[in-house]
């Protein structure tokens, strides 16, 4: 005779079947409670996550564009003269140090280091960004980066949204686990030793 197989269930099918509002005269306040609060967390994240994405995003996006206008206003890129060969980069990195003269926006002469491409040679003219005064500083943001800064903002603020639910919903089921726990003990305590034989 051929045994018949159970039908498998999945951990979600469980969870949906145990979080069911139904009128089981097994389930109790707390279980009721504990769905509902799961819920309301569950629908809190679907309905909020795309309104914190739009406002993170925006603020970062604002943030990023103020950054670039102000780097843009008082940055620079100008020509520098490599003074020396710029020495062999270690590994993957493809610029390094090297001694250049280069004439600042506001007209004077400067000299320092400037980052130049490995074994560049003197004499060599290399592309740097310096402030007004002739100072040798980064590049500003580009507005792919700013665009960047917004998406990855956005997607911050969903992560932090969706793990401050689940704190608060493993916060909630550990209180209500607790409070369970206490009814068993209570009802054991009171029922128990009546069922039990002493010898």
């Amino acid at each position: 005779m051929k045994r018949q197989q159970q039908p498998r269930t999945t951990w979600l099918g469980r969870l949906v079947r145990g979080r069911r509002p139904d009128r089981n005269p097994l389930r109790r306040t707390s279980d009721r409670v504990e769905t509902a609060i799961l819920g309301t967390l569950l629908v809190t994240l679907l309905a909020g996550s795309p309104g914190a994405a739009h406002a993170a995003s925006d603020w970062a996006y604002a943030r990023s564009l103020h950054t670039e206008q102000a780097q843009q206003a008082t940055a620079r890129q100008v020509t520098a003269f490599l003074l020396e060969a710029a020495p062999a980069s270690s590994g993957w990195v493809t610029t390094v140090p090297a001694e250049a003269r280069w004439r600042a926006p506001d007209g004077r002469s400067c000299t320092g280091q400037v980052p130049a491409p490995s074994r560049a040679s003197a004499g060599s003219r290399v592309l740097v960004w310096t402030t007004l005064d002739g100072m040798v500083t980064s590049q500003p943001l580009q507005m792919s980066q700013v665009s960047n800064a917004a998406v990855m903002a956005g997607a911050g603020a969903v992560g932090a949204l969706a793990v401050t639910l689940l704190i608060t919903g493993w916060v909630t089921r550990w209180a209500l686990d607790r409070r369970r726990l206490a009814a068993w003990q209570a009802d054991w305590l009171a029922s128990g030793p009546r069922g039990t034989s002493r010898r």
